[in-house]
């Protein structure tokens, strides 16, 4: 996922965030990180209880917060393995 620059070029990543409500109580969320090199996605959900009462926010942040956390680890991971790769010669 990972390219060479130069080391003053600014870039810009694009995170897309959609949240899904559905009448069950459930909240699903979908993110995608387009680096312009590559794009990463998550897709996530959230359970309302059953005896709390429907408030479509907290799903919201639940649903949200996961699919950016799941994003966040796929980012890592991907960094991982551009790492190892560098550190063997084989960038990319």
């Amino acid at each position: 996922m990972t390219t060479t620059t130069d080391p003053d070029h600014t870039k810009t990543w694009n995170l897309r965030l959609d949240l899904f409500e559905e009448p069950e109580g459930t909240t699903s969320a979908h993110a995608v990180l387009d680096t312009g090199d590559g794009r990463l996605d998550s897709w996530t959900i959230a359970y309302r209880n059953p005896h709390d009462r429907p408030v479509p926010g907290i799903g919201d942040e639940y649903a949200a917060g996961r699919a950016l956390r799941e994003l966040g680890q796929r980012l890592l991971d991907a960094g991982a393995v551009d790492a190892e790769e560098n550190a063997h010669g084989r960038a990319r």
